[in-house]
């Protein structure tokens, strides 16, 4: 006995969407976009007069007596008092913090990057025994909170003799920027194309020669911002300056983020705040100014390193 099977019936493809739902497609797909894009713009709005705001008003209140502040705190100066600013940097001591600032990022930074990069290199580009232990080492500094080490971290910088100097700053700022650096680095290390590493080697370079030569200046981009983001990072530091040079004994060596909370918890109800907001634009507006300078630089960086 045999038993038949009938043929499946054709499945007949779906008809091809008529040009009115199309369009009508194409609007709702153009709505939806309009609409995120505006809301987009709102957020990007409310989020730069956060940030503009407070600045704009630190800047007019360095300019204004105590009178004017506390009256109304949106009015414009009655008159551009550079004396706050004066006071600020003399009697305040700003200018000897300012400076002493700028020491010490300058010394750690070049330092951060130059232990950073070559760290950064060897682990993205030389295969050996321990690579990823070592590179995530590194990387596990990232998730160790700051204050968890500040006790151990006095006693090694105390016992090495370098307690309340800059040496010791300096030195706890780059291994403090370090594990950053070799994250972002290897990771851009990594995108630079052989080709030309192969071909130096052909002509003769060394690997230290190699690096210097030719694969730094290829990695620009990356190494612009990450400085950018270290200078930024370093200059704003409170808790290790004071942890590590706390000493009123050495006031001249503190930094500039010391002494301007100094100024804040010493003048008590006697305040002159004029001349404390003329320190804190002091110390706000060279990081804009490098920020302003390096922009695309520091976009370029960004986005360089995404693409391979």
């Amino acid at each position: 006995m045999t038993i038949g099977t009938d043929k499946p019936a054709p499945v007949q493809p779906a008809p091809p969407p008529s040009r009115g739902a199309r369009r009508h497609g194409r609007e709702g797909t153009k709505r939806e976009v309009g609409l995120l894009s505006s809301v987009g713009h709102i957020f990007l709005v409310v989020w730069a007069a956060l940030v503009i705001l407070p600045l704009l008003w630190t800047f007019l209140a360095s300019f204004k007596n105590n009178e004017e502040i506390f009256g109304n705190a949106w009015s414009l100066p009655g008159a551009l008092r550079f004396e706050n600013w004066a006071r600020a940097w003399e009697e305040a001591h700003v200018g000897q913090y300012f400076l002493n600032s700028v020491f010490v990022v300058g010394v750690s930074t070049f330092g951060t990057m130059l232990l950073g990069s070559m760290a950064a290199y060897v682990l993205a580009r030389y295969k050996f025994f321990g690579n990823r232990a070592i590179y995530y080492l590194f990387v596990s500094g990232l998730a160790f909170p700051v204050f968890l080490a500040l006790v151990p971290l006095f006693f090694v910088v105390r016992n090495l003799g370098l307690f309340n100097t800059h040496t010791g700053l300096i030195l706890v700022y780059i291994s403090y920027s370090l594990p950053f650096t070799v994250f972002f680095l290897a990771a851009f290390f990594k995108t630079l194309p052989n080709s030309v590493a192969e071909a130096a080697m052909i002509d003769g370079c060394s690997h230290t020669r190699l690096f210097f030569r030719v694969m730094m200046p290829m990695a620009k981009p990356g190494l612009i911002s990450i400085t950018i983001f270290n200078i930024i990072g370093q200059w704003n530091q409170y808790i290790l300056p004071l942890a590590i040079i706390p000493g009123t004994d050495v006031e001249d060596k503190w930094v500039l983020t010391q002494g301007i909370a100094n100024i804040n918890t010493s003048a008590g109800f006697n305040a002159d705040w004029g001349g404390l907001f003329a320190a804190l634009t002091m110390a706000i507006l060279p990081m804009i100014i490098i920020y302003a300078i390096f922009q695309r630089q520091i976009q370029s960086g960004l986005t360089a390193g995404a693409v391979k």
